[in-house]
């Protein structure tokens, strides 16, 4: 748990000086601001398919990933498709859903985010930046793509799983 603390830490501080670059720079194209955020705060790397296995789809940036986290005791969840694609993706979505989800880790559905979500880091985001994100995730091609899961505790997955293991677990197949 160190390590998270440590990296939400880290991830907050480059979202101030991401945010201050941006506003320095100009927040008169709110979408590009959006891209640069959501590159910042490493969105590419749980939402883009191909990504944790070495070789990003940049061309379906964001459309969901192939991969999923498994937490002991909660089940494996991959990284969902935020393209604007209304059955698939956050194309049905409200700006605000958008907006309450990122900050409080709460779907429209009432479903909590995996804890794999920093959304913890996100919660005291400016409106600005919030804005920005949102813009740029309406800007995508909407993309039809559903992701695995989620599978629930004991669940079989039908795709690649990042696990994480507490200290002293015996993992089968390992060295």
């Amino acid at each position: 748990m160190r390590f998270f603390g440590f990296a939400n830490g880290i991830l907050i501080a480059a979202l101030a000086v991401a945010s201050a670059q941006a506003q320095a720079a100009g927040p008169d194209d709110q979408t590009e601001r959006g891209r640069y955020l959501t590159e910042m705060m490493g969105c590419n790397d749980c939402h883009t398919p191909g990504y944790f296995l070495g070789k990003p789809d940049m061309a379906h940036r964001l459309s969901g990933s192939e991969v999923a986290f498994e937490i002991p005791g909660m089940g494996a969840f991959a990284g969902p498709n935020l393209t604007p694609d209304k059955a698939t993706g956050l194309g049905a979505w409200s700006d605000a859903e958008i907006d309450t989800v990122m900050r409080t880790g709460v779907r429209p559905d009432g479903r909590t985010l995996a804890p794999s979500m920093p959304w913890r880091s996100f919660a005291s985001m400016s409106e600005e930046d919030m804005a920005a994100i949102i813009a740029y995730l309406r800007s995508l091609p909407a993309t039809e793509r559903k992701v695995p899961g989620p599978f629930g505790p004991g669940e079989t997955s039908n795709t690649f799983v990042m696990r994480l293991v507490p200290p002293g677990a015996v993992v089968a197949g390992a060295p």
